[in-house]
Formats: structure tokens, C-alpha cells, sequence
């Protein structure tokens, strides 16, 4: 009798007596580890519109993959939504802070200042885990008949631990992508938001001093029931080994290209370290989004596979692997390493048949022209597959000469080596000088939304003149994504 093997099985059997997975956050009873056998995966297209699904509602399903609520609490505007912790229907968690009102909450209009154009998602409350630093946003988009929710999964650090090492990813949901509920601590249960990763304890393992999010799949097998689809996390983990470099100056100028926090000392000045971490990717597996399982690459640190020899392009470091899955046996990886032979940031191409074993295919892009804004390079990029015309499009992070920091766009028509630059100029620069990302935007995550107008959105991480971190959001002007303006409030239509 053939025998299917659930990919939520094999999640659910992940045990804390397992090599390398000793401190890992497990969701289930201990059993034995059983890889699955994923040559026929397929993202779950019923968990991002459940109207394809034979049961549309959400909440008479049984998968933990959707809130029980809102995240916009019940008799309230949508525009206003309102964070106020006595409106919850969840229990009261002692060990959960409240969600927090950070500026980039509220609605932004034309009477409030242009510091804030384009702010969505400010640093957590003094307390919280994420008070000092956030950063690489993963935003997913889920429909149903009755509503649609949005899920973040992005870095923080707090304040009373800024140092490296004491980094997590955290989870927070929206009902309209724009007013965001967060917690303040470690999430407890499937309705949580909150701090829901640490980094590893494990001496040997590749992230044990930081980790990034960097893509959010969710994926089932073919003959294995939609409401059995998991989360897949592909994220950065960082060492304490760090990269040597041949040319200090080089060291100087690229310093780590994840950490983007600028400490400053008791008298004011500001300063940022150079050091460069080696960092490898990474996977893990959630049945909510919440609790997350370490999958075990074949690299001896847990990591899905290692940096190139010395003479290849990647043999730094492996940054940002973001995912994209193109059919049945095929997956691609996107990340970017630096180039030490060509002096630059580059993005390269690895393939997958079950999304654990990856070959890599090369680099795809590298730096721009002379006086380009991406002279110095490309790094972490963001692929997604247009809806409309099937052609794959990558937002990047593009670095300047001078180290500026903005977002650039290349297109393929399938989705492997023939990348193209849409144009010689950024979709997104950082804003004027009284801007609170004025000193560089990054860490680009494009959003397609449907309907009659091709409208794409794009958060982003933003850096301030003293190192000040948040996640913004620009609305495409225009079908042909050339270019994006901050969001500064909802336009509402009126009938006549």
C-alpha cells in the first residue's frame, strides 16, 4: 500500500532528542525524525485565497494557519484600527505585552509631519523585544470571502540586550497591511503575536549570533490535504566567525552588510562597527507561523549548504535566501554574497527539487555602471512572479559608491539568468533630509494586489541619520512598477 507522507507530519515529529535540533522549538511529542520525500511540492494557493479551497471560510476549518480574530478588533474603522488590549477576544497572557502604539500605527494624513511619510512599522515599546532595532520584513497577504489578513515576520533586538547574538524574528498581523498588532514577548499561543524565534544555542550551529527572515513559503504535497500546508522559513543565520578580508579598506566599506544599527556614545557621536560575520542559510518549519522547527541542512552547522571556494564569487558569506517556487520539482533560492574579485555586492541563483538539497547555478547580477546607484552592487533581493504576464521581477537592495542605500528592479522572463535592470535609477531612494529614512531604504518586500488596477506594494526597511530603524511602505505609481511613492493614507472613493 503506497504510503503519503505529510509534510505536517514530518514537522509535528520533529523532537528536542534529535541530533542538532537539541534546542530547537519543537511543536509536537517526540518521535523519530522522518525526511519527507518533496519532489511534488506545490505552494498551498487554497491558504492564499481559500476561495479555491472547498471549505472558503476560514474559520470552520480546522488548520491553525488562520487567526480566530480579527486583527482589526470587531465595531472599529479598518483605517483606524485601534490597539487598545481590553477590545481582545484572546486571553490575557501575562506573559505577552499588550500591543504597542508606536507612531507608524496611526494613520498618516497631509497634517501630519513628512518625517513619517511612508512609516508603517516603528521600533517596539521600551520593554519589548524588539525596542532597539527591526528590520528585514517578510510580508504575506492572506483572502478569504470575508476578509483578508496580513502576516509579518521580521528581525528585532531590544534594548536591554543591543549586542550581537541577541537578535530574534517576531511575528506581527494586520487586517490591512498598513495598522499592525505586535506583542512585546514571546508568543504563547496559536492567536499570539510576538517574538517566535531565537537564535541558536548549539556552540556549532551557523546562528548562533544572528538571524534574518527572509521568505515565508507555504507548501504541501500534492496528495496530502490543503489544511495540511506549512509554513517555510528561509532565513540568515550569523556566526561569531568572522570574514577576513585581503584589503582592509574593502572591510571598511562593506562592514556588515545585516546590521544596520548605528550606535551612538555617551557624548553623541556615532559609530558602526566593520566587522563582517559569515552567515549561511537556513530552514525552518512552522504548522502556524508561530513555533518553529530547525530543518537540519547538509552543511556540519545545520545550514543548507556552505560559502563557495576561494575562488568562486560566494566565497564570503551567503546572505538572504529568498525562495521562489516556479513548479512541480523547482524551486529557486535568490541571495547575494560579495564579490571579492569584482569589489562588489552580487546576487546569485541556487536550485532545488524538495527545497532542502540546493544547486547552485551562479551569479545573475552584480554591480552597475560607474556613477550608477548600484555601482557597488545588489543585495537582498526579492523575486515574485507577476500574476499577470508570468514575467519574474527582483527588487533589490542597491548599494552606492558612497554606500547609500536604495532599491532597485531588474525583470526575467524565467526567472534564471537573463536578469535585466528596468532602469538606471532606484524605484525608491531615501527620503529628503528631514525623513526618517533618510539615510538609506533596503531590504525590499514587493506585495501584488489584485484587482482591476495593477497595484504592487513594497515595504522596505529605512535607516535615519542616527541609525534610527524602521519598515516603511511604497505604493507602485503606475502598471509598470517604474516607481514608488510612500504611503501617506488611505484615498477613499466616494459615490456620486
Amino acid at each position: 500500500m503506497e504510503t503519503v507522507i505529510s509534510i505536517a507530519n514530518t514537522v509535528m515529529s520533529l523532537t528536542t532528542t534529535t541530533q542538532r535540533t537539541t534546542n530547537s522549538i519543537t511543536v509536537a511529542p517526540s518521535c523519530p525524525i522522518t525526511r519527507p520525500n518533496l519532489f511534488d511540492l506545490h505552494p498551498s494557493n487554497s491558504f492564499l485565497n481559500p476561495k479555491n479551497s472547498p471549505n472558503p471560510n476560514p474559520r470552520n476549518r480546522a488548520s491553525p494557519l488562520f487567526l480566530t480574530r480579527c486583527s482589526t478588533k470587531p465595531n472599529t474603522d479598518k483605517n483606524k484600527a485601534t490597539t487598545d488590549k481590553s477590545n481582545s477576544n484572546s486571553k490575557p497572557n501575562p506573559n505577552l505585552q499588550g500591543p504597542t502604539k508606536p507612531i507608524s500605527n496611526q494613520p498618516l494624513s497631509a497634517s501630519n509631519s513628512a518625517f513619517f511619510r511612508g512609516l508603517v512599522f516603528d521600533l517596539g515599546t521600551q520593554n519589548s523585544w524588539d525596542s532597539f532595532e527591526i528590520g528585514s520584513p517578510v510580508v504575506r497577504r492572506f483572502l478569504s470571502d470575508e476578509k483578508e489578513r496580513w502576516y509579518m515576520w521580521y528581525h528585532g533586538r531590544s534594548k536591554e540586550n543591543p549586542g550581537l547574538g541577541s537578535d530574534s524574528v517576531g511575528l506581527a498581523v494586520s487586517s490591512n497591511g498598513v495598522h499592525w498588532e505586535r506583542g512585546g514577548g514571546p508568543v504563547q499561543s496559536g492567536e499570539d503575536t510576538g517574538l517566535v524565534m531565537n537564535c541558536s544555542k548549539d556552540w556549532w550551529a551557523f546562528d548562533t549570533h544572528s538571524i534574518r527572515p527572509c521568505e515565508v513559503v507555504i507548501m504541501s504535497s500534492a496528495k496530502v490535504r490543503a489544511n495540511n500546508a506549512v509554513y517555510w522559513l528561509y532565513y540568515t543565520g550569523f556566526s561569531s566567525e568572522k570574514v577576513e578580508f585581503w584589503d582592509n579598506s574593502v572591510e571598511f566599506m562593506i562592514h556588515n552588510p545585516e546590521m544596520a544599527k548605528i550606535l551612538a556614545n555617551e557624548s553623541g557621536n556615532t559609530s558602526s562597527s566593520s566587522n563582517v560575520f559569515k552567515s549561511l542559510p537556513g530552514l525552518a518549519m512552522s504548522q502556524n507561523g508561530r513555533h518553529w522547527a530547525r530543518i537540519e541542512g547538509e552543511h556540519h552547522t545545520g545550514a543548507l549548504f556552505d560559502v563557495g571556494s576561494d575562488d568562486e564569487w560566494d566565497s564570503m558569506f551567503i546572505a538572504s535566501p529568498q525562495v521562489v517556487f516556479h513548479g512541480t520539482g523547482d524551486l529557486r533560492m535568490y541571495y547575494h554574497s560579495f564579490d571579492v574579485e569584482n569589489g562588489c555586492f552580487s546576487v546569485g541563483i541556487a536550485r532545488s527539487r524538495d527545497g532542502i538539497k540546493w544547486v547552485k547555478l551562479g551569479k545573475i547580477i552584480g554591480g552597475g555602471g560607474n556613477g550608477a546607484f548600484d555601482e557597488f552592487g545588489a543585495m537582498n533581493p526579492r523575486v515574485v512572479r507577476n500574476q499577470k504576464d508570468g514575467k519574474y521581477l527582483m527588487v533589490y537592495e542597491g548599494v552606492g559608491a558612497d554606500g547609500e542605500r536604495s532599491i532597485g528592479l531588474a525583470v526575467s522572463t524565467d526567472g534564471l539568468k537573463n536578469w535585466e535592470r528596468v532602469q538606471g535609477v532606484p524605484v525608491l531612494k531615501p527620503s529628503q533630509e528631514d525623513g526618517w529614512d533618510n539615510k538609506g531604504v533596503g531590504s525590499p518586500c514587493l506585495v501584488q494586489m489584485d484587482g482591476d488596477v495593477d497595484e504592487w506594494r513594497l515595504y522596505y526597511r529605512g535607516i535615519g541619520e542616527r541609525g534610527e530603524v524602521g519598515i516603511g511602505m511604497a505604493v507602485s505609481e503606475g502598471s509598470e512598477i517604474r516607481s514608488f511613492r510612500r504611503w501617506t493614507g488611505f484615498r477613499l472613493a466616494y459615490l456620486v
